[in-house]
């Protein structure tokens, strides 16, 4: 299934039906701020399952996850003060922050890495914000990629790639092919894994 939406305005009748989908177990391809990512409820093992075995990854890959807010990222991850302050000036953005994990008992292995952290979004794209408020809780991300690794950005070539291994694909039109900076928060001071999207310009002012 493929809807389009509006970047600016998603219809409501397309976030419904997302969020019915996640619920049943299932997984869709929605765009972020960056790019278009592959997801599934956070709290569905199967979900994750399937996810891996279309992106063909290795299980000690952790994915990452999505988030509404500062508010329900404390809900996964501990914030330090430095780490809170820093953020605040960031979220929502094309960012990904590399957290110490919590409540690990209650949230997929599949989410948590060898050192006890965890890769957190709160991406600045409406519709994939309005999914995560309609559904209550985080959706996995990881981006839509071909065999190669190679970035998908077009929802046409996407859906002919997947075909029906996915349940829903939302339409946002064709896509950038940078992903996320990604930011180690664990330490003292905030550390780049990977230089992507997003203001350097006004990162380097917090750091």
């Amino acid at each position: 299934m493929m809807l389009s939406v509006h970047p600016e305005n998603p219809q409501d009748r397309a976030i419904t039906k997302a969020v019915e989908i996640l619920r049943n177990g299932g997984i869709i391809v929605y765009p972020t701020d960056t790019v278009y990512g592959l997801g599934c409820d956070l709290h569905n093992k199967n979900a994750i399952e399937r996810i891996y075995q279309l992106k063909r990854l290795d299980r000690i890959k952790p994915f990452s996850f999505l988030c509404s807010d500062l508010k329900h990222i404390s809900e996964y991850a501990k914030v330090s003060n430095q780490a809170f302050r820093f953020m605040k000036h960031l979220i929502p953005g094309p960012y990904t922050f590399v957290l110490p994990a919590t409540r690990l008992k209650t949230i997929p292995k599949s989410v948590v890495s060898k050192r006890k952290s965890v890769g957190i979004r709160v991406p600045d794209n409406k519709t994939c914000r309005a999914i995560i408020a309609a559904l209550g809780n985080p959706i996995i991300n990881t981006s839509v990629t071909d065999e190669r690794g190679e970035i998908l950005s077009d929802p046409a070539y996407i859906q002919k790639y997947f075909g029906y291994q996915v349940d829903m694909i939302l339409d946002a039109g064709i896509l950038p092919t940078i992903p996320s900076t990604v930011f180690e928060l664990t330490g003292d001071t905030p550390v780049i894994v990977r230089k992507g999207a997003g203001d350097f310009s006004l990162i380097q002012q917090y750091m």
